[in-house]
């Protein structure tokens, strides 16, 4: 049928999303998958900016079309 996802596409995918959940940021499942995003970002920028790269649209504006505000977040070793 047109329109729908491949069997096998939506099982790698869920497959995918809940090796995450199991990983966490502990590696034990810790904040699942938030908290395995938030591992992809500290320890792994590089691939969490790849991953950020396809799921955020192509053109980003702010609220009404305005500019963007960016907040810079430092993460340290014991957060």
């Amino acid at each position: 049928m047109k329109g729908t996802p491949n069997k096998t596409t939506a099982l790698l995918k869920d497959a995918i999303i809940k090796a995450a959940e199991a990983t966490g940021s502990d590696k034990a499942g810790k904040d699942g998958l938030v908290g395995y995003c938030t591992f992809l970002a500290k320890d792994e920028p590089k691939a969490f900016a790849q991953l950020l790269g396809k799921v955020l649209p192509m053109q980003i504006t702010g609220e009404d079309g305005g500019g963007l505000k960016i907040e810079v977040v430092r993460f340290s070793e014991g957060e």
